[in-house]
């Protein structure tokens, strides 16, 4: 299959259940829940993008504020442009499976990502491919993330109904996915359902 993706950054921190990216450009960040891949080698490696910052690209140093005397957000830029060199967009992604030769296993690769590897956004129809099976929400409903799986999980998966033929059937066959897997955790399952409205 030709690379037809849009490349969304480029990995600069990798581990093997997850990676950060930098975006090119400031504040051009892939959707929360959305699917993405990178390559290590012969392997796709999908993962789910679960949060996203903007700061400095100096540790430690604060942007201050400088629109005082400005009229737009916009002007900002323009009277400092300097500032698109100095702040950084980046996002997390948790790591949810892999394919190998024609084959999709959602579940973690032998190995991690590769620092510089570029970021794609997955179209729809490798969207519409890799929602065939839903084991991956067992990543998704165990990983400890910053952001909470009643917010992540519904993400996910409204961007990945989207791309179904049927995204009702994908959305009913996922709620009772998370029924197993949320058994005893009325509260959290109740507010995922609540969220994929």
């Amino acid at each position: 299959m030709a690379e037809t993706s849009e490349r969304v950054g480029e990995i600069i921190e990798a581990s093997t259940a997850g990676f950060v990216a930098q975006c090119y450009e400031l504040y051009e960040l892939p959707p929360l829940g959305s699917l993405v891949k990178t390559k290590n080698g012969e392997l796709d490696i999908y993962g789910i993008v679960y949060h996203a910052t903007t700061g400095s690209l100096e540790p430690g140093r604060r942007p201050i504020a400088r629109g005082r005397d400005e009229a737009s957000e916009e002007a900002i830029y323009q009277s400092s442009p300097q500032l698109s060199k100095l702040l950084r967009s980046e996002f997390s992604v948790l790591v949810v499976g892999h394919k190998a030769g024609e084959n999709i296993y959602q579940y973690l690769p032998p190995n991690p990502a590769r620092i510089h590897s570029f970021v794609h956004a997955c179209p729809p129809d490798e969207v519409r491919e890799f929602g065939r099976s839903l084991a991956f929400l067992t990543l998704l409903v165990n990983a400890s993330l910053p952001v909470a799986r009643e917010e992540i999980v519904p993400a996910a998966l409204r961007l990945m109904s989207g791309a179904q033929e049927d995204p009702h059937a994908f959305l009913v066959a996922a709620g009772k996915e998370l029924s197993i897997m949320l058994g005893g955790q009325y509260n959290q399952f109740r507010a995922i359902l609540g969220r994929l409205k």
